[in-house]
């Protein structure tokens, strides 16, 4: 099941999973990308706390990523 749809994930497991994907990417270039110093960016995506909306924003906007939402079909 992915996590976006899992009721159980919280934003600290999403902001994690944007981290692994920016450090793949290579943290500093995605914190210049994002407008962001490199150790917010680090603290934001470590799992540890739930970053506000606009920093995950920012963090998609940064690795070319869009956020998509659509209807629940139950």
């Amino acid at each position: 099941m992915p996590a976006l749809t899992d009721p159980d994930t919280d934003a600290a497991f999403i902001a994690k999973a944007l981290g692994d994907i920016a450090r793949a990417k290579g943290m500093a270039q995605v914190a210049r990308n994002a407008n962001l110093s490199r150790e917010s960016l680090y603290k934001a995506l470590s799992g540890e706390r739930n970053p506000d909306f606009a920093t995950i924003l920012k963090v998609l906007g940064a690795l070319g990523l869009q956020l998509h939402a659509q209807p629940v079909r139950g």
